[in-house]
């Protein structure tokens, strides 16, 4: 006697075994396999594309707040810096003012000793750090070479003078210091 294929489209019945532990046919996860209602899985489908579509939708107005923080920020960004350093503009501006009007040298040049140490301290609490490079070996990765000097055996390799001052900010380098190398 000839056995007939299962598989075929005259039966729609299911074949599935996925599991090697259990017999028979059509189960993969769901005993009721092969009696599945076309309506319920069209209301499932939909369902899952609404779900999908609002998902897409919700990432995208992620993306585009995101992007409008990012330019804000982006805008407001050196708030945190200059606000304290109105402080200093301030100071700057008393001391021009007082300066027509000062009659003590002295006290003149003490008072923009006292701006100029406010502006570096203020700096310094944002994490800004000048670096000190004189009498240390030429680093390329910290240093841009201006020229290099006749310096003597003692001074080859090594920083002689600093064109430039080169700076920090949270220990990442900002500006290279600009340096005299010795030869």
């Amino acid at each position: 006697m000839e056995e007939k294929n299962t598989t075929t489209p005259e039966t729609p019945e299911m074949n599935i075994n996925a599991d090697a532990d259990i017999p028979g046919n059509s189960h993969l996860t769901n005993e009721d396999a092969g009696n599945v209602d076309p309506a319920a899985l069209a209301d499932q489908l939909d369902e899952l594309k609404d779900k999908y579509l609002r998902l897409v939708a919700e990432f995208e107005n992620y993306k585009r707040r995101t992007a409008k923080e990012k330019y804000e920020i982006s805008q407001t960004g050196g708030k945190d810096v200059i606000l304290p350093l109105l402080d200093v503009l301030d100071d700057l501006d008393r001391a021009e003012a007082q300066k027509e009007q000062a009659t003590d040298l002295e006290k003149i040049i003490e008072g923009h000793y006292l701006i100029f140490n406010k502006f570096r301290n203020t700096l310094q609490q944002r994490g800004l750090k000048a670096m000190q490079v004189k009498n240390t070996p030429f680093d390329a990765d910290m240093h841009e070479a201006i020229t290099e000097i006749e310096a003597g055996e003692k001074m080859k390799g090594l920083v002689v003078d600093e064109v430039e001052k080169g700076y920090t900010l949270n220990d990442r380098i900002i500006r290279f210091a600009k340096v005299v190398v010795g030869k």
